[in-house]
Order: structure tokens, then C-alpha cells, then sequence
């Protein structure tokens, strides 16, 4: 449902009793409250919809209502530095580092951007709410992650083994950052996730000489 479609108005008019149509007064201030009403009420609604209910238009707060709801961090636990590895440095064995700025001394939670958040989102969503088949993945992927000629599918060996995300490109770090550090992306129960970046055309001889695409040649 879309928040256009629900109407955001109250009628206090109707409210008033027939005996009372006559007072002018109460229907003056009965026309006060209802224009307040509306005014404060559609305001409150349309915003609440774009801001919280909406993934596609959530801000950090609204997604964070979501990731509660869907029990999924919206940040990367960092681990404080190992101690026992020396820091790269300039000073005496090239370890002053440890002594310096550049060492992690305790645990910190690497914050992400929103659109980063509202990716998680929309995945733990697809998770808990749709089917992992190869052709309802690959429309989620079609919708949340081509961009143009940026390209993600989905391919099922059919052995329970593994779900195999082939892109035709390279995933800039804030993709990448997920990736490696959520293990979101849709698939069934007890099987696993690996990736595939193929960026170069495959050779082949019909149009373009990429016909192998089409074939077991292809990537």
C-alpha cells in the first residue's frame, strides 16, 4: 500500500449532533480542529512512511527500527590489534607504530552508510520472507544491484553445495564490505555462498564473439 492511497483526513462535522447544526460557533470550532487535525496528522503519517516504513526511502533511523525488528546489526564489530604483531614503522626495527595512533588499542563498531544499511535490510527482508529459488534471488538481484550494465546472477550447481554469485564487474568497497563481513545473500538452508567476478567477454564466434555465454564455455 502506498501512503498516497490511504486517505489522512477526519470529517468532525458529522460528528456534531443534529440538535446542534444551528450553533455556528461549534461548528467553527469543530472546523478548527479538523483542519488542525488533518494538517498535523498527514504530516505526521507521510513522514512516518517515508522515514521508517519505507525501505526504499528509510533514513538511518527508520532502518535502524528495521534492524531490530529483523535482528541485523547495521555495523562491523572491529577487533582491538594483536598485540603480539609488531606495528610498520620508522623507529627502532621499524616498530614504533605500536606506540602510536596507528594501533587499534580496543574494539570499535565500524559505522556504515545508509545505503549500506538499507541493502542489509532489504536482504535480511528477502531472507525471512521469500522463497530462495534461483529465479526469485536473481529478480531481487536484478532489482537491488544492477546498475546499467553492472550486472549479478545467481547459478544453482543443483548439488546442495553451494550458490554461486557471478558478477560482471568489480564490486566498489562498500559492496565488497558486505560481502566479506555479512552472510546475507539469499540461498537455501545449509548450503553455501561463493562469489565470482567474471569481467572478461568469453570468446566465441557468433555476434560480438560472445555466443560462448550461451554455451558451457561461457563464464
Amino acid at each position: 500500500m502506498n501512503i498516497q492511497e490511504i486517505t489522512l483526513h477526519s470529517d468532525l462535522i458529522k460528528a456534531i449532533l443534529w440538535q446542534y447544526e444551528g450553533a455556528e460557533r461549534l461548528q467553527q470550532l469543530a472546523r478548527f480542529k479538523e483542519a488542525y487535525f488533518n494538517r498535523s496528522t498527514s504530516a505526521f503519517w507521510t513522514n512516518w512512511y517515508r522515514d521508517v516504513f519505507d525501505i526504499n526511502t528509510a533514513n538511518d533511523f527508520g532502518l535502524s527500527v528495521w534492524a531490530r525488528i529483523l535482528d541485523v546489526p547495521l555495523g562491523i564489530d572491529v577487533p582491538a590489534s594483536d598485540r603480539t604483531k609488531k606495528g610498520f614503522g620508522f623507529g627502532a626495527h621499524k616498530a614504533n607504530f605500536n606506540n602510536s595512533n596507528f594501533r587499534r588499542n580496543s574494539d570499535f563498531t565500524l559505522s556504515l552508510t545508509t545505503s549500506q544499511k538499507r541493502l542489509l535490510v532489504r536482504m535480511r527482508h528477502f531472507n525471512l520472507t521469500t522463497s530462495p529459488t534461483v529465479t526469485n534471488v536473481n529478480a531481487f538481484l536484478q532489482r537491488f544491484f544492477w546498475q546499467g550494465d553492472s550486472k549479478v546472477f545467481v547459478l544453482d550447481p543443483l548439488d546442495m553445495t553451494y550458490m554461486y554469485y557471478v558478477f560482471n564487474f568489480n564490486p566498489d568497497e562498500k559492496l565488497r564490505l558486505l560481502l566479506e563481513n555479512f552472510d546475507l545473500m539469499p540461498r537455501p538452508a545449509g548450503v553455501g555462498v561463493k562469489y565470482r567476478i567474471v569481467t572478461k567477454m568469453s570468446f566465441g564466434f557468433g555476434d560480438k564473439r560472445k555466443n560462448f555465454y550461451s554455451s558451457n564455455f561461457g563464464a
